[in-house]
């Protein structure tokens, strides 16, 4: 039986001791908080999934604010590229789990949380057991088979899901709760093709985007304890930073709806992965999609080629201002690899080409056009040109 988040928080089940009442004291004297308001927070249990862009802002406004328990899931480690946006981390965690770099701010935002840590990949075989504890869930991944899994075990397990997406100057916000509005399956049924939509490892994001998106998100978790105000559920919260706009869509509940309609054919979670025809995370054994399906080639494999004076076409894929910023200066051509189809004839099928890219992907979707348009000497280089910089020319910056 689904339950409410009213019903599932109980704050009479807690204090505040005098310590934290002075904490929280400018939540204390608003009306619509109060000493039951902050107890509500106290009380309440909030999974946190990522601690990247969107995750560093939730996740310390939300640790500010006083909720009791939050749960943090992520796996990855702390790169110099991400503190560009992603402030719960600095300079000195670099190379250090995020999971302990997060935990290690938030206890000192607050030392009244209590944090659960899961150092693992959010999968479907652990998504269940994970979000079960939990009132509320608030996804601050980057990637769509993680949203869709993220969803599902939500519409499943009757928890509203705190919804949050960034790229480049543009982010979205909602809150998807089957009992009461849509699901994300409602408002995008089926996940993009791969290759369609770049990640912000490929497509960048201006670093103060995700400080605000995840502020949205702290914002409608917190109401959502408080039982105030009127959430995102059945709205889409558009923000352009360019423009320095806010639009809101509304949205319906699809009565087909898979997973949350009258007739769910999504009973039981399911391979994402599969589903969306892509990776859900960046560190993982094997390759999907195009990068599983083309021929590759290592760096090093590559600069041997180039050190016994072999003749080969070294394509760089990336846009013009990639090139700016790290650029081989062993390669032959540069072409977008939006223009790929339509500068084919700059290419010669009679030699091999070498194509990469930052990090291997579009140049895999690249070599992939190349070999069915009948290149079939075309190969991608692994790893890309971040691959390069490490392995063989330091010099070069790694982005």
């Amino acid at each position: 039986m689904m339950v409410s988040v009213k019903e599932r928080i109980a704050p009479e089940a807690v204090e505040l001791s005098k310590a934290e009442i002075e904490r929280y004291s400018r939540h204390v004297i608003m009306p619509e908080v109060g000493m039951a308001g902050q107890r509500k927070l106290k009380a309440a249990k909030v999974l946190v999934i990522g601690t990247g862009g969107l995750g560093s802002p939730l996740a310390m406004y939300l640790a500010a604010a006083g909720v009791g328990r939050l749960g943090l899931v992520d796996y990855d480690v702390v790169d110099a590229s991400n503190l560009q946006r992603q402030i719960i981390h600095g300079a000195k965690d670099i190379g250090r789990s995020k999971l302990e770099s997060a935990a290690d701010r938030i206890r000192d935002i607050n030392p009244y949380v209590a944090l659960d840590l899961y150092d693992e990949p959010l999968t479907s075989a652990n998504a269940l057991a994970i979000l079960a504890p939990y009132d509320i869930v608030v996804d601050g991944t980057d990637n769509f088979p993680t949203r869709y899994l993220v969803n599902d075990a939500c519409v499943l397990l009757g928890k509203p899901n705190v919804y949050g997406s960034i790229f480049r100057f543009e982010g979205q916000a909602s809150v998807f709760d089957a009992k009461t509005g849509p699901c994300y399956r409602c408002l995008f049924p089926e996940p993009p093709p791969p290759g369609l939509v770049p990640s912000c490892a490929e497509g960048g994001v201006l670093g103060v985007l995700p400080g605000v998106i995840g502020a949205i998100q702290a914002t409608e978790t917190i109401k959502l304890i408080l039982g105030v105000g009127d959430s995102l559920t059945g709205r889409l919260l558009l923000y352009d930073a360019a423009a320095m706009t806010f639009d809101m869509v509304k949205l319906r509940k699809n009565p087909a709806c898979p997973v949350c309609g009258e007739n769910p054919t999504v009973t039981e979670l399911i391979d994402y992965e599969e589903f969306c025809g892509m990776p859900g995370h960046d560190r993982r054994p094997h390759q999907t999609g195009a990068e599983a399906q083309v021929p590759v080639i290592s760096v090093q494999a590559v600069k041997d080629k180039l050190d016994a004076g072999e003749d080969f076409i070294f394509l760089d894929v990336r846009e013009p201002f990639e090139w700016e910023i790290s650029d081989i200066d062993a390669a032959t051509h540069h072409i977008p690899v939006g223009e790929i189809v339509e500068r084919a004839n700059e290419l010669d099928m009679t030699r091999d080409i070498v194509v990469y890219c930052r990090t291997g992907g579009r140049s895999a979707e690249a070599t992939q056009t190349l070999r069915k348009m009948g290149f079939a000497r075309a190969v991608n280089m692994a790893g890309g040109v971040n691959a390069w910089a490490r392995q063989v020319d330091e010099k070069l910056p790694v982005y």
